[in-house]
């Protein structure tokens, strides 16, 4: 009953307020005071990407990392990860940094790279093969962009088509995407992240926008993603989806070895089969070749008698003519 009269109070005293009456305006602010914090109101994407790698990896492969981490303002750096450790413990690892998403670089055999997409802990995570890695210090790719600054995410139609790409696209725009308002950001955009499925893979290309008009300059880095798997958890769990495609790196290498060793051992077979088969033959170049073989007094004397036999048949071609 007491809250139902202070209501109707309330309702009395609007009513009996004139409608003319100033409405006071907040006060402002004086220079004294400190800047209210804009970020810390506005920033409501909590989008944190840990970077990291495991041990094993060349130094292209470190520079790949450095390139992603200094593009990605709302990056988390932690130390190498053994080898002798499973995937599962990256999942533990963000619990500790607070990430929300994961990027892990996994070497093999000091030449091939494997690098990890994962949204922490529920999934799903998607496994890549990185080919043709050019990183931002290669003198071939003169664009520059602000550090921090925000990129626009650029993906291909068919990202839109197929059920894979479309979940491998909600991942990227999560994982690249640099949230709205962040403390380490900028607030503009001056370059773009390409992706384009080309040749059943994801070609990624970093390019700084010049003008209004749309030019654009290569910065990298730039590389290739051929998918692997993709899981319905975190660094594990079901498969989604696998690349009926896909072909390890030692494996091609070996198919590479075996057909340099059939063309070998084709190459040996034709000759042998050529030198079998080859016709032998004799060509006499001279009549008086086998002069020194025999007897010279019956070479000599069949000789003359040959020519005599000759003489004679001349002779009588002659009467008869």
């Amino acid at each position: 009953m007491a809250k139902i009269k202070s209501q109707k109070k309330k309702k009395v005293q609007q009513m009996e307020k004139p409608e003319n009456e100033e409405i006071p305006l907040p006060g402002t602010r004086k220079s004294d005071d400190p800047l209210p914090n804009v970020n810390k109101r506005n920033w409501t994407n909590k989008q944190r990407v840990l970077v990291f790698a495991a041990r094993g990896i060349n130094h292209r492969d470190r520079h790949l990392m450095r390139d992603l981490r200094t593009l990605m303002p709302h990056h988390r750096e932690e130390s190498k990860m053994e080898r002798s450790k499973t995937l599962s413990v990256v999942n533990e690892v963000c619990g500790m940094k607070h990430c929300n998403k994961a990027i892990l670089f996994e070497g093999r055999r000091k030449q091939d790279l494997y690098m990890w997409f994962s949204n922490v802990p529920e999934g799903p995570s998607a496994k890549f093969l990185i080919e043709n890695i050019h990183t931002m210090g290669e003198l071939k790719l003169t664009g520059n962009c602000l550090r921090g600054s925000r990129p626009l995410l650029s993906f291909d139609p068919k990202f839109d088509e197929l059920p894979y790409l479309q979940l491998l696209k909600e991942l990227f725009t999560q994982v690249f995407g640099v949230p709205k308002h962040h403390p380490k950001s900028q607030p503009f955009f001056d370059h773009v992240y390409s992706f384009t499925f080309l040749d059943k893979r994801i070609w990624f290309r970093n390019f700084q926008i010049l003008s209004e008009d749309g030019g654009l300059c290569e910065i990298g880095p730039r590389f290739v993603m051929n998918p692997v798997k993709i899981f319905e958890g975190s660094f594990g769990g079901e498969p989604l989806w696998e690349n009926p495609d896909y072909v390890s790196p030692s494996r091609h290498r070996q198919m590479l070895r075996k057909a340099a060793k059939d063309r070998y051992v084709n190459r040996l077979e034709q000759k042998t089969t050529y030198e079998v088969n080859r016709p032998k033959t004799t060509f006499i170049f001279n009549e008086f070749n086998d002069i020194f073989q025999g007897d010279p007094l019956a070479k000599a004397t069949e000789f003359l008698e040959r020519e005599d036999h000759e003489e004679e048949k001349q002779t009588k071609r002659r009467k008869k003519n």
